[in-house]
């Protein structure tokens, strides 16, 4: 199953956990087990939005998971996660 989070990680660039949890059907817990793997070879990095860490609002109406980004590591240009504005 790793390879194929990499393959999906590598096509999509980046993930949330909750995202890939639902695509690979498992918990937010046993995906991080397997993320694990690749953010130790660099492969992968784990993202906290500027957007999200700006919010402060205090409402812990977000899912912990929607909020964990996952960037796979490669030579294409860095997309940005929030518009700037």
């Amino acid at each position: 199953m790793l390879i194929k989070i990499r393959d999906y990680l590598k096509q999509q660039k980046i993930c949330s956990l909750a995202d890939l949890s639902v695509k690979f059907n498992t918990t937010p817990e046993a995906m991080r087990g397997m993320l694990s793997h690749w953010l130790r070879k660099g492969q992968l990095s784990c993202e906290q939005p500027g957007c999200f860490v700006a919010c402060k609002k205090g409402c812990v109406s977000c899912d912990p998971a929607e909020l964990e980004i996952y960037r796979w590591q490669g030579k294409s240009q860095l997309i940005p996660l929030c518009a700037a504005g």
